[in-house]
């Protein structure tokens, strides 16, 4: 029984028991604490020590790193939180303390391999009674103290108790309901929260997003499992919840948090309230919803052609797309608008995903009243333009998005309503079925590996549940942050558990088809695959996983466990991206500044102007992306001898590094550093034409798709898209992240990039933004669009394109003018097929080229369809390359990529 006002409550304290009014009072009390303004309330100031160097490795076992066993070690416990510790003063305001008995009994081989980052230290164990009466002390404040001989403090430190968590509560990995559930008849609704560690939880209902709470109730903890659960007698879809936590943060002490759900499925504006909601429920679909089909267009990894694209990007300044819409999921819903007219010829062309930058809900971005800032006209090197974005750029609309708030929910931003949490499920859905019905699959970028806020910060949700599990902690129990943020521990039960529940989400409720993980890893293998075999069962399909492999961070070289990263992924299936191929094509790093910008040249950019030396060794990395980057494909390199390509070193690594051509991405432009075109801008010579220009951007299409595995672009390749040289577009609004489907601009010269991450390199940049020979304008960009799609074509014409096995690519893809004796602008890859036979043909020089290639003098070759098409953009094949059968010598066009068929 609930009561909202005083009278009331004193009428009810007239009819009721003493204790039924206390009820009663305690109820009103707790309505108004689910109203109030703050996200957190101090209950109890910690006073104990700071830092947590003590580690819990299961519910009996502790090791504190740096501490010996002849040493007196205790455990002290109090449920007020107040431990004060003092170096040389005895323990004061523990409820109790646990003895300890050291021990070097070997650990079981799953807890040494978890725990073999710790240093060095020794280890304790708790009795048996102590162990028994542990489960019922977690909402309690835990110190380990190493005594002197007198009994006093000689050191103390808190404790990191995900091993502990996951040991205790090993149950809550199987739990199927965390959220809300609505079901039963009459309706129920059913709230559960992972909370092990909190003293009591309640559950706050509302009936609109900014309403004052209707309904109250503490729930109700299962010992078992740490979860907390109330049950209503009521359907409550479409109001807003949220939970008061009352839980022991150390350093800060007991607090009462108003905290959102990790699990909920959607959420009012700026995400201060989860909403309630059955994603099943028929509200909630668009017509057609539950039948309409995906594309059938990928068998296997090897036929996925991807296009990058980021939501707001796509839309904002598309004039077809009506103005309510622009920036929006329903974006995808005008399909005669420009930019849904390009998607579909795309996807006619070949093109079979487009990928989503982060659509979960994120924290960087007001949902309500962002600001559009205004840009003033300057030159195409003024400071002016960035300085007026970046002054907005904490409140404007614009951010990609690698900052997650809650994982399972759509973003706001994105929505037309964004306080409605019904409209961001409908819209998100049907922006699905756009995207399928122009026969493009969907894609979605997700970011498990770290959260945009940790600790008791207030858009930390994670942590303020319960402290300490769910992000990865260095030895002093600070929160590790080498992805940027705060990292994520997926090796804990739980947040794997999130992890794999929420791609679940994303496939089943949403029908998404593939998904690409940001720095992934940073995830562990092992849950990497537990993932993939449990969302294809959910599916009932393949749903393919690709994700970033890079090897950095406090996981670096498996110190934790086994990653989820490029050399320890092969033979899972899962495809992560090559910078092999990348690299060598773009030259330099992505860490380059300044002069070595321009200095630290490709591939693609005049190898005849290179040392020998250098110009074969990017020839030979070439071929290792055009062969897959598989670990035992075979090939001539540059010294004559036939070596396996994890035989090829790339920067002390194995250049190979996949057992299947499933297992790499092969990219040459996405969302981070500078685009393709702006790359090439600071590399090609000042005076290369605006024709030269485009038709190097789509010589290293031509070499990603003509590569063995995933093929993958970032929006606006194929438009000479450029960022004003903008190394780190994630937060330059949308002046620096323009695409333009008219065709007519390519935002190239638009003035500097934001200052943050381009000031070093800006006395390099200015000359060049100045430039206007370097400009493209519609002639080369409408060309550009048109040779990128005859290049999807021939990619889709073929399977020898797109091989399935590592098998099949070592017998049917043999590389011609290989060996120390090799012309390195000339790129030849020979691919036999048990009906066809084909060879490609890249010439990355301004002048022609000509190869006899051994065993086809004789044979019928002929150009591919596709250049011999009356609608071909490159005309250039069509005249100039040539087969002379009588001598089997191949002529090449400058700058040109041609494929030739058999027959």
């Amino acid at each position: 029984m609930l009561f909202r006002d005083s009278l009331a409550c004193w009428v009810a304290c007239l009819l009721l028991s003493a204790s039924g009014c206390a009820a009663a009072q305690d109820a009103r009390a707790l309505l108004q604490d689910c109203d109030g303004a703050a996200w957190q309330e101090v209950l109890q100031p910690h006073v104990g020590p700071v830092g947590a160097r003590g580690i819990w490795l299961d519910r009996r076992t502790l090791q504190w790193p740096g501490i010996t066993g002849a040493e007196r070690v205790r455990l002290h416990h109090s449920a007020g939180g107040t431990i004060r510790a003092v170096v040389g003063e005895a323990i004061q305001g523990a409820d109790g303390v646990m003895d300890l008995q050291a021990t070097d009994a070997d650990l079981a081989p799953a807890l040494a391999q978890r725990f073999k980052h710790l240093a060095p230290g020794a280890r304790w164990r708790l009795g048996d009674a102590d162990a028994a009466r542990l489960p019922g002390l977690l909402a309690s404040q835990w110190v380990l103290v190493r005594e002197g001989a007198n009994g006093t403090v000689a050191d103390a430190t808190g404790l990191q108790s995900p091993g502990l968590l996951d040991d205790v509560f090993a149950a809550a990995s199987t739990l199927p309901d965390l959220g809300v559930r609505l079901g039963g008849s009459p309706r129920h609704s059913r709230f559960t929260l992972w909370a092990p560690t909190a003293r009591r939880v309640a559950l706050c209902v509302y009936p609109g997003d900014t309403a004052n709470a209707s309904d109250a109730a503490w729930m109700q903890l299962d010992p078992a499992t740490g979860a907390w659960r109330h049950e209503a007698a009521a359907d409550w879809s479409g109001r807003y919840y949220r939970y008061l936590v009352e839980v022991f943060v150390p350093g800060t002490g007991w607090v009462r948090n108003r905290v959102t759900d990790p699990y909920a499925v959607s959420l009012g504006a700026d995400s201060r309230r989860a909403y309630v909601a059955e994603l099943a429920d028929a509200s909630l679909k668009p017509p057609g919803w539950d039948g309409h089909p995906a594309p059938a267009k990928v068998k296997s990894s090897t036929d996925m052609v991807v296009y990058e694209l980021h939501l707001r990007d796509f839309s904002i300044g598309d004039t077809s797309v009506p103005a309510a819409h622009r920036g929006t999921y329903l974006a995808f819903t005008n399909k005669r608008s420009r930019g849904m007219r390009h998607l579909q010829a795309l996807a006619h062309a070949g093109m079979t995903d487009v990928h989503l930058l982060p659509v979960f809900d994120l924290a960087s971005v007001p949902e309500s009243g962002c600001v559009t800032p205004k840009v003033p006209r300057a030159a195409p090197d003024s400071e002016a333009q960035q300085a007026a974005v970046m002054a907005e750029a904490a409140r404007d609309c614009y951010n990609w998005g690698y900052d997650p708030y809650h994982f399972n929910a759509p973003e706001g931003s994105f929505a037309t309503d964004p306080a409605d949490g019904a409209v961001r499920v409908r819209e998100f859905r049907r922006m699905v079925m756009a995207l399928h019905r122009a026969g493009l699959r969907v894609g979605m970028d997700v970011v498990y590996n770290h959260m945009s806020a940790a600790g008791q910060q207030a858009q930390s949700v994670l942590d303020r549940i319960v402290p300490g599990y769910y992000h990865r902690l260095d030895a002093d129990g600070r929160v590790e942050r080498s992805t940027c943020c705060d990292n994520t521990a997926t090796e804990h039960a739980m947040m794997a558990k999130l992890m794999i529940d929420s791609v679940r989400l994303w496939a089943t409720q949403y029908r998404i088809d593939s998904f690409r993980f940001d720095l992934m890893a940073h995830q562990p293998r092992a849950v990497m695959e537990a993932l993939q075999a449990d969302v294809n069962a959910a599916a009932g399909r393949t749903v393919q996983l690709i994700g970033e492999g890079w090897n950095f961070g406090e996981v670096a070289n498996g110190a934790r466990f086994v990653q989820a990263s490029q050399l320890s992924l092969n033979g899972s299936g899962i495809g992560t991206f090559s910078d092999r191929g990348r690299d060598a094509l773009r030259g330099g790093s992505a860490g380059d500044s300044g002069e070595a910008l321009v200095r630290r040249k490709g591939y693609l950019h005049g190898v005849s102007s290179l040392p020998r030396d250098d110009a074969l060794r990017l020839a030979d990395q070439v071929r290792v992306g055009l062969a897959g980057t598989l670990r035992g494909y075979r090939m001539q390199t540059a010294s004559g001898e036939v070596k396996r390509l994890d035989q090829i070193d790339y920067a002390g690594q194995p250049a190979g590094y996949a057992s299947q051509p499933t297992e790499v991405v092969n990219y040459v432009e996405n969302h981070d550093n500078q685009t393709l075109f702006d790359n090439n801008a600071l590399k090609l010579p000042r005076g290369t034409s605006r024709e030269d220009r485009a038709r190097v951007q789509m010589l290293a299409v031509a070499l990603n798709l003509f590569s063995q595995g995933v093929s993958y672009f970032h929006a606006g390749i194929d438009t000479l898209r450029s960022k004003s040289l903008d190394r780190n577009s994630y937060d330059s609004g949308d002046w620096f992240n323009r695409l333009d489907w008219r065709y007519q601009d390519n935002y190239f010269g638009t003035g500097l990039p934001p200052a943050g991450d381009n000031r070093a390199s800006y006395a390099v940049f200015q000359p060049l933004l100045a430039d206007p020979a370097i400009k493209p304008g519609p002639r080369e960009i409408a060309w550009s669009r048109d040779a990128f799609r005859d290049l999807l074509a021939i990619r889709a014409s073929s399977p020898l394109f797109r091989l399935r096995s590592a098998d099949e690519v070592q017998r049917r893809l043999v590389f011609h003018n290989t060996g120390p004796g090799q012309d390195p602008a000339l790129m030849v890859g020979h691919l036999r097929g048990d009906t066809e036979e084909l060879i490609y043909f890249v010439n990355v020089e301004s002048t022609p080229r000509a190869l006899v290639v051994d065993g086809t003098a004789g044979q019928r070759w002929r150009l591919h369809a596709a250049h011999r098409s009356p609608t071909a953009a490159d005309r250039r094949a069509a005249r100039e390359a040539r087969f002379d059968t009588a001598t089997g010598r191949f002529s090449i066009p400058p700058l040109t990529a041609v494929v030739f068929v058999r027959g």
